[in-house]
């Protein structure tokens, strides 16, 4: 008897959507996005053992045929063998239903992944929308602190932030909302020898991509679609003089943020007085427009 694989065990995709629903908050939102993830995976993982336990049928119905002597033996003429008329019969009816089996299987998994699909954009487009009535509610507010290092060159740090406001910070700075809730004070690490990646292996990123040099992280970043999955840092993209942008990163250390700009395939922490200059002026920008609260104290 085939044993369906339809039925989901755990959060359904209707059930994160009414929690979503029902609770206002960001994090609530996040948490029934990772729930739907996790179930996500769980039903994947259930169709693909469900889909080897018909083809493992199969092969185990063409053994048993074959040992019962109702097929030709390879390499036999079949003018020289006549199986018993019903073998033929007993045969074509297991393999129909076999068939069907796997047709009926394949129609719940895309209805399982069209329905999936659907959640996952909802809340995302939910999550988005809750941002921007956020950000237009209420601005982040952003303590600068400058530490210099001589006459010509700078430390920048910013005091921590908590709860909502990485989250709201990284759609501001970077137009995309972060894959995890929590994404920019984890400082956990697969690989004790190295430290924390800045990717999350989500939203198309690989598990061996995890860790690219500043290059490969701006374009990750630059070309994210509307989740970017950031670990451990904020990007922050500041107009040049000249035309383009540098790419910043606000970097967790502890109970600060540092502030460090891309310089060729590495970040640097030490930045020279116009790079600290144009990253403060970028800020201040931000608070006279009206999208952050700012105060800068130097050292």
């Amino acid at each position: 008897m085939v044993k369906h694989a339809g039925a989901s065990e755990g959060v359904s995709p209707d059930a994160a959507l009414a929690r979503l629903r029902a609770l206002e908050t960001l994090e609530s939102g996040y948490e029934a996005w990772l729930e739907l993830q996790v179930e996500h995976a769980a039903s994947r993982l259930r169709f693909r053992e469900e889909r080897e336990r018909l083809e493992q049928q199969g092969s185990f119905l063409l053994g048993a045929v074959r040992a019962a002597g109702l097929t030709p033996p390879s390499g036999a003429e079949p003018a020289l063998v006549t199986p018993p008329a019903a073998s033929g019969d007993f045969l074509r009816d297991a393999e129909d239903k076999l068939t069907q089996a796997r047709d009926a299987l394949a129609r719940r998994e895309a209805e399982s992944e069209a329905k999936h699909a659907e959640a996952f954009a909802e809340i995302r487009a939910t999550l988005k929308d809750r941002v921007q009535r956020y950000l237009s509610a209420s601005r982040p507010s952003l303590t600068l602190l400058l530490r210099r290092v001589g006459t010509e060159r700078a430390i920048l740090h910013l005091e921590r932030v908590s709860g909502d406001t990485p989250v709201l910070l990284c759609f501001l700075f970077a137009a995309r909302i972060p894959s995890r809730y929590g994404f920019l004070l984890d400082d956990a690490t697969e690989d004790v020898s190295l430290p924390p990646a800045p990717l999350y292996a989500d939203a198309g990123v690989a598990a061996d991509e995890v860790r690219p040099d500043a290059v490969g992280l701006e374009s990750r970043v630059r070309g994210a679609g509307e989740v970017v999955p950031l670990k451990g840092f904020l990007p922050v993209f500041v107009p040049r003089p000249s035309g383009g942008e540098d790419f910043f990163r606000l970097l967790q250390r502890g109970v600060v943020l540092e502030v460090e700009v891309a310089d060729g395939t590495a970040f640097r922490n030490v930045l020279s007085r116009e790079e600290s200059e144009r990253f403060a002026g970028h800020l201040l920008r931000l608070k006279l427009e009206g999208r952050i609260g700012l105060d800068i104290e130097v050292g």
